[in-house]
């Protein structure tokens, strides 16, 4: 009596690949397309504020629910925005770390500053999705992001619907810059400003300060108090901190928390953050073919008598019945990679035959 305990798959007859099928989701907890209230978390602002807000869709400090949707951040590439070593001989310079931080990871090689449509910067606002809502990508195309200033409310979205990418001196290949618009209507008539860049694959928009804050109306400020002043009204700074200045010390970064904060508050969610997640799945099938003289005895202990599976119940040994219900695939080495429920069980006898496909996505 012979027993069937594994059956080689055929490259080329039993298994197929389907590849690139897109599957986009809401980019906030709860799989929400839109972001319309942002919350800081004092015990993070305390430890690594001076790096980078998170930003919570509920108040962490009321809310257990409370979870991380995106980080901020304000770069410089000499330090500028925080007090140097002259003024502060234990500053850690965190806006010059954050720009080399992302030049190094966003950047090709032996390239010095971030250019948005030919103009270098040296300073960059940064917005970060949370790994977690990120899944693999930003949704190009369809991600909004509004900001408020004295200027009003503006929204801004990516021009990837050009179907051109931005090439030269970056690591990712799929990266656009960034508009004014919404995704509704598309680009602002007229207006062919470059206000940053978005990088999909890495989940991060880069925003250029000085075409920003043009365009928003922040207030430029050249001392702390100056900038803490501003915080107190209805603009926020949105400009390096260069003056000498060291008893009182401003995040840059707030400034841009309070601005997509504000852009929030109008009616209708104009200005809420609208971003999607997309994420492209490859299905393999593999078809399984149960022959009518394989997998027609069981080794569960009621299909036989004693302890020695060769003997077989006498039903069984007339006509041998089983039922299949689970399918496992495993590698060369006889290891469990992926198993396969079946919704039901499928009979198998001498007589019957079955062709069974399992799809693994990944």
């Amino acid at each position: 009596m012979a027993y069937n305990i594994f059956t080689q798959l055929s490259l080329n007859d039993d298994i197929t690949s389907l590849r690139g099928t897109e599957v986009t989701t809401g980019m906030w907890s709860g799989d929400t397309g839109s972001l319309a209230t942002i919350f800081t978390s004092s015990v993070q602002v305390a430890n690594s504020g001076e790096f980078y807000y998170d930003l919570y869709d509920l108040n962490p400090a009321s809310s257990d629910s409370a979870e991380i949707q995106f980080s901020v951040a304000y770069g410089h590439i000499s330090g500028g925005g925080s007090p140097s070593l002259t003024n502060m001989d234990n500053s850690t310079l965190p806006t010059q770390v954050i720009y080399s931080q992302y030049r190094n990871i966003l950047l090709a090689k032996d390239v010095e500053r971030f250019t948005f449509d030919q103009t270098e910067s040296d300073d960059i606002y940064v917005i970060n999705m949370q790994r977690s809502r990120l899944r693999q990508a930003i949704d190009a195309g369809n991600w909004q992001l509004g900001l408020s200033g004295s200027n009003g409310m503006r929204t801004f979205i990516d021009d990837s619907g050009l179907s051109t990418a931005v090439v030269g001196n970056l690591v990712a290949n799929n990266v656009y810059n960034i508009r004014s618009g919404t995704i509704d209507d598309g680009f602002a008539t007229g207006n062919s400003t470059v206000y940053g860049l978005v990088f999909p694959d890495y989940g991060v928009i880069i925003l250029h300060p000085s075409a920003i804050s043009s365009s928003v109306g922040f207030t430029k400020v050249s001392t702390v108090g100056q900038a803490r002043a501003a915080l107190t009204g209805s603009q926020a700074p949105f400009a390096p901190y260069t003056g000498s200045d060291s008893t009182v010390y401003l995040y840059q970064h707030e400034g841009l928390v309070r601005s997509i904060s504000g852009s929030m508050v109008v009616a209708g969610g104009a200005g809420d953050f609208k971003a999607r997640s997309a994420e492209t799945i490859t299905s393999t099938n593999y078809f399984i073919r149960l022959r009518n003289n394989q997998y027609n005895y069981s080794n569960n202990p009621t299909y036989y008598t004693g302890s020695n599976p060769q003997n077989v119940l006498e039903p069984f040994r007339v006509k041998p019945i089983t039922y299949v219900t689970t399918i496992g695939l495993y590698n060369d080495s006889n290891e469990l990679l992926a198993v396969a429920k079946l919704s039901r069980p499928i009979q198998k006898s001498t007589d019957k035959e079955a062709l069974i496909r399992v799809r693994l996505d990944y």
